[in-house]
């Protein structure tokens, strides 16, 4: 085991950071924008415009790979700056009212846009509305929906969950937290409000998730001002996330 410190700032930082109208980003999170800008890359080759943090575009395209989905799933948006998300929300109060856009546009700084880790993706072949794409739950987008949690990514605003996540229903919102969070997520049936919970819950501290691969030993740690020691793994892959409230979320994979 090795020994590792985390500071309290860095709560704010990680796949698996919550951001909401309750939890906006973190002036440590805006303060890392752009050195952002060096870690982000094409969400797709064919549109270099739309950027995603690299592990979450290396994960988009290996789906669209996998599932033979280039044409057929375009993206429409993926990360975008404090300044961006300001002019789409108000040229949405403009020209949609504000009605709808509290529905469908989320405030600057409480957009996963500026994480870098969402994307909005469209059906190809149809014109898009940038604000609602179309993303139908057939042919290859409800494969993709099917397929999504094995690269990492889940369904952020599902129908249903509007009371927890405060958004509308938007089919084609895809959040990147990575491999296992995304299976957990999608067969425990939870939206990331949600799933932070369940973590900070588990009355051991610390739940196991098991797959073909191995295993994956998931544990939430409160934060402290002057920072936190932990053990990790010298032998075994780890993953350490804070998730934009109190704590951390430490992953170590087990293979099989």
């Amino acid at each position: 085991m090795t020994m590792i410190t985390l500071p309290y700032e860095d709560r704010h930082c990680g796949d698996l950071i919550l951001v909401n109208r309750r939890y906006p980003l973190h002036q440590r999170a805006l303060e890392k924008e752009e050195a952002l800008d060096s870690q982000l890359t094409a969400a797709d080759p064919a549109w270099p415009e739309i950027l995603l943090a690299r592990p979450a575009a290396i994960a988009l395209q290996k789906a669209m790979a996998d599932l033979g989905a280039e044409g057929g799933i375009v993206p429409v948006s993926g990360y975008r700056s404090r300044a961006q998300q300001e002019k789409i929300y108000r040229d949405s109060l403009e020209e949609n009212g504000p009605e709808f856009t509290k529905k469908y546009v989320a405030l600057p700084d409480r957009s996963e846009h500026q994480t870098g880790l969402a994307i909005d993706l469209g059906e190809g072949g149809v014109e898009l509305d940038f604000i609602r794409p179309s993303f139908p739950d057939s042919g290859i987008c409800g494969l993709f929906k099917k397929e999504a949690a094995r690269y990492g990514f889940v369904l952020r605003y599902p129908q249903g969950q509007e009371p927890v996540t405060g958004i509308a229903h938007e089919p084609w919102h895809f959040r990147y937290v990575g491999c296992p969070h995304a299976a957990i997520m999608e067969a425990k049936g939870m939206v990331l409000e949600e799933y932070l919970e369940f973590l900070e819950g588990c009355s051991d501290g610390c739940f196991v998730w098991d797959d073909e691969d191995g295993s994956a030993q998931i544990r939430y740690i409160r934060g402290r001002e002057n920072g936190i020691q932990i053990d990790v793994p010298e032998d075994c892959p780890y993953q350490v996330s804070g998730d934009n409230r109190e704590g951390f979320i430490i992953t170590v994979w087990r293979r099989r």
